[in-house]
């Protein structure tokens, strides 16, 4: 557990930086992406969040199957994960060239507590992909529509999406059978 240094600005949570990359077209388990999934760091405090992030690449300049993830401290970046497994994630699919900015102001959005929604915010993760990058913001009680809908609604105003931008919200249960469905039909193809 990290803690604010001397004179620091303590963040309201501890956070941990992410950070997966994995080869296209090869499919994908569970313990393969637990596995693949890599922490960068945890901070408590604006300066310790600073002297991580101004040391790492901006998704903009990643290539491949690259993804940046950013969760409260103890919650791991997983459908799975206890604190995440009733919630579930807004999702925003990004031209390329606007991934870096729309990250930016999520993750500063998030770390101010902007969402005013309590413990309810999980994490964000930036997807880059090759023809368009992903945005989302997961959150842990996916039943809960006000709290959704207010999360949808701050995330519009600090993305500055104009109005006619389509956002998706995606249970986690409904992730996972997609994902099963997905890779029962590869594997039973033939697969793997």
């Amino acid at each position: 557990m990290v803690v604010p240094g001397a004179g620091e600005h303590p963040l309201q949570y501890n956070y941990s930086f992410w950070y997966s990359r994995r080869t296209p077209g090869r499919p994908a388990s569970t313990q393969s992406y637990e596995q693949n999934i890599k922490q960068i760091g945890s901070f408590a405090s604006v300066e310790q969040f600073w002297r991580f992030y101004s040391h790492m690449i901006r998704p903009g300049d990643l290539t491949g199957h690259s993804d940046f993830h950013l969760f409260k401290e103890g919650i791991k970046p997983m459908w799975e994960d206890d604190a995440n497994k009733m919630g579930g994630k807004w999702i925003i699919r990004l031209r390329k060239g606007l991934a870096s900015r729309c990250w930016e102001n999520l993750i500063l959005a998030m770390l101010g507590e902007q969402f005013m929604v309590g413990e309810e915010i999980c994490g964000a993760v930036v997807s880059v992909r090759f023809q368009e990058d992903i945005i989302s913001i997961w959150n842990k009680t996916a039943s809960d529509q006000s709290t959704t809908a207010r999360i949808r609604d701050t995330l519009r105003r600090v993305l500055n999406l104009p109005p006619n931008t389509i956002m998706e919200y995606k249970t986690h249960t409904d992730s996972i059978k997609a994902w099963e469905d997905f890779h029962g039909l590869v594997n039973a193809s033939g697969g793997r």
